[in-house]
């Protein structure tokens, strides 16, 4: 055996024997999952209930971080610039998906700069109006709306945002001309519905599940195939005569060129996470769906959404 396949033979041997690498020691420190919404969003909500369950499953703190603003903007930029190590990661939904179409300037590409980690579930959007606004179903608010084009307003958590886009899509779903009014402090749009400075909003019911249990909110639909029934009850659209059906999907990303073995272990332990049945109850209660895509199949579904919501986008803007 010559000198260089003796010196080959020892560098496997050593091989062997090193420790394991990082990516299988993940995660040896607390693992950041940021909000890029602010807190008692439905992302806000999700990201605490997994986040306790992975902290128990990974051994290290989860430590929710709320970076709020630009319509999510600044908490994607967060992790798309964090080092792709699988420590710091985002909760976002349907409206990460098109930021990139309403943003030609972004620091950041919010598709090829992510990787998706796991979708866990989807929340179809409520058709939510302040009591006082004298509609007691869909059919009368509309009728309201079109009385009054241009006259009424409704809430989102910002430009581009799945709110925005909910409601949005409801107005090519009925001919409506209602203005948008974009919130930085999400919470500000349930305050100003109840106090009538804006006339409805399009929510997930985790948003708004409390004031509609105090009666203080009124939810006039619900923009899927089958009503709410629980822990209130809510119609769907379609049983109305009205052709809406809108869903936001939640899921954890991380940044890409995260190492895959990461990847896999993060995924595994949000799968594991997902079938623990307190938490599925909790999400439920929320009005989301669990469902859970994971890895290349939750990316498939960010591109799918990406093509679906392209011509919503078209001309959108703060009034719209």
């Amino acid at each position: 055996m010559n000198s260089r396949m003796l010196m080959a033979a020892a560098f496997f041997a050593l091989a062997a024997l090193a420790p394991p690498t990082r990516a299988e020691e993940f995660p040896t420190r607390p693992i950041s999952l940021v909000v890029p919404l602010t807190p008692g969003t439905t992302i806000d909500i999700l990201a605490r209930l997994y986040a306790d369950r992975l902290q128990a499953l990974l051994g290290q703190p989860v430590v929710v971080l709320n970076k709020p603003g630009a319509g999510g903007v600044i908490g994607a930029e967060a992790v798309a610039t964090a080092k792709p190590d699988g420590y710091t990661l985002l909760l976002a939904n349907s409206g990460h998906s098109i930021l990139g179409l309403l943003n030609k300037d972004l620091p950041f590409d919010p598709i090829k700069d992510f990787a998706g980690v796991t979708m866990v579930g989807i929340a179809p959007a409520i058709v939510v109006v302040p009591p006082e606004l004298g509609v007691a179903d869909l059919k009368a608010f509309i009728a309201l709306a079109k009385s009054k084009p241009g006259q009424l307003n409704y809430g989102s958590a910002g430009i581009g945002t799945s709110t925005h886009l909910a409601g949005a899509y409801f107005m090519t779903q009925t001919g409506l001309s209602l203005v948008h009014i974009p919130y930085r402090v999400s919470a500000n749009i349930i305050s100003d519905l109840m106090s009538g400075s804006i006339q409805a909003s399009f929510d997930p019911l985790a948003f708004v599940l409390s004031q509609l249990q105090a009666g203080k909110l009124r939810a006039l639909a619900v923009g899927a195939d089958d009503p709410v029934t629980e822990p209130i009850n809510i119609p769907t659209a379609l049983s109305q005569g009205i052709d809406y059906r809108y869903a936001t999907w939640y899921g954890i990303m991380a940044p890409a060129k995260t190492p895959a073995a990461v990847m896999r272990k993060l995924a595994d332990a949000i799968a594991k996470a997902g079938q623990d049945a307190e938490l599925r109850r909790k999400i439920v209660q929320q009005g989301i769906e669990p469902q859970i895509e994971a890895l290349a199949e939750f990316d498939a579904y960010v591109a799918a959404d990406v093509k679906r919501l392209a011509p919503l986008t078209a001309g959108l803007d703060a009034k719209h």
